[in-house]
């Protein structure tokens, strides 16, 4: 398969996975949802972990994983919680506004580290990556004024901070990844894996404290989006990493096309749940992602 094609069915499945979890926590509770789309994603690997253990050889090299040592399985494990808090954010974020607004918001993750590029790493923007940011940052003002008319105040809605918290940390999980696969050198599967199963820890605490009732929450109800929330996600990420390893691949061109499961957020958004407004919202939707290209091509050329 080649690396675009990988990339376009990336997106696609990153655009499902938003739409899933829309669907899921929307009037639901949201804990429950977290722990059993997590608990599909860790069953999954612990499957293949099993398999690798009882017949080893059997799986294709880029379903096996690698031991890891204590300090390593650390590592992943603070992977682990950076996720569960962007989850958090995103989830509670997704389930009180329109998926398009959420999902465009969402998309501006990569402003994001490379904000965390220039603080943390002491890098400085090219011209191109300071027109990418300046096009975002004008088109996610038009979009939070688009929002005022749905009732949705973006200075003021805690669930847009809760859904901007939720980016940051997915920054700063995309910054740590850097870290481990390309400074540690972790192979893909063994990151997937580890993380997966340690979401599962993370969670659990949550969990239980919804189940004995600890804070006032709604009820759960079961929706068959669930588990697809995080096979989706699985799905689009080994195809993103898949593409990424083509020695041809433009990494540029991956991260911009990737975006384009924004484009499938927000259609099925209009779609599926009948939000309003979409032909208002397209231009600022649209700026979003051409500021999120030109950044990502600014960073590629830096």
């Amino acid at each position: 398969m080649s690396w675009v094609l990988a990339t376009l069915l990336s997106a696609f499945f990153l655009g499902l996975y938003d739409l899933c979890t829309k669907h899921s926590v929307r009037a639901n509770a949201v804990t429950p949802v977290l722990i059993l789309s997590t608990m599909t994603g860790a069953g999954v690997w612990g499957v293949l972990l099993l398999v690798q253990a009882v017949y080893p050889g059997l799986l294709p090299a880029g379903l096996v994983t690698e031991s890891l040592t204590p300090h390593q399985h650390f590592l992943l494990f603070l992977k682990s919680l950076i996720v569960a808090s962007s989850w958090i954010g995103t989830y509670y974020g997704l389930k009180h506004l329109p998926l398009s607004l959420g999902a465009p918001i969402r998309a501006t993750s990569p402003l994001w580290t490379l904000f965390g590029a220039i603080l943390i790493l002491g890098e400085r923007p090219t011209w191109l990556e300071t027109i990418g940011v300046l096009t975002t940052l004008a088109s996610f003002i038009g979009l939070s004024f688009i929002g005022s008319k749905e009732g949705v105040h973006f200075h003021r809605n805690k669930w847009v901070w809760f859904l901007i918290m939720g980016t940051l940390f997915g920054a700063l999980s995309s910054l740590f990844d850097k870290y481990l696969l390309g400074t540690l050198k972790f192979t893909v599967p063994t990151v997937q894996c580890w993380f997966s199963i340690y979401l599962v820890v993370c969670f659990l605490p949550m969990s239980i404290g919804w189940k004995l009732r600890w804070w006032p929450r709604n009820e759960f109800q079961w929706r068959w989006t669930v588990p697809f929330i995080s096979l989706a996600l699985l799905v689009a990420d080994y195809l993103y990493f898949s593409a990424l390893r083509q020695p041809d691949a433009l990494v540029s061109l991956v991260m911009s096309l990737r975006r384009a499961s924004t484009l499938v957020a927000f259609g099925g958004g209009l779609l599926f749940f009948g939000e309003l407004n979409g032909w208002k919202k397209l231009p600022a939707v649209l700026g979003i992602l051409a500021g999120i290209v030109l950044t990502i091509c600014g960073r590629a050329a830096h």
